[in-house]
């Protein structure tokens, strides 16, 4: 099985970045549990106060698919409605081993 690396950036609607992010931070610990997941790092923009960036590895595709229908993700969804402007997900494999 190939690693499979997530990039997700997600911009909040201006005035709801601090609900997001508070939403954002209930989805590490429960993510981090999740079978397969190698790193599930939140990252805050120094510039733009509503942007957001989760930077995840897992040990596979098939691993990362379980946990985007997992009941977390379901409750931060439900929870989120109407607070992102903008979501991009970048799904990628390594290319080449650190040395």
């Amino acid at each position: 099985m190939t690693q499979l690396t997530v990039v997700a950036k997600i911009q909040a609607k201006s005035g709801s970045e601090a609900v997001l992010y508070q939403e954002l931070l209930q989805l590490i610990q429960p993510t981090l549990l999740e079978e397969g997941c190698l790193n599930y790092d939140l990252h805050r923009s120094i510039e733009d106060k509503t942007l957001f960036l989760f930077y995840e590895n897992w040990a596979s595709r098939v691993f990362w698919e379980k946990q985007i229908v997992s009941e977390h993700i379901g409750v931060f969804q439900k929870n989120t409605e109407g607070l992102i402007e903008n979501w991009e997900l970048l799904l990628m494999k390594p290319e080449k081993s650190r040395s």
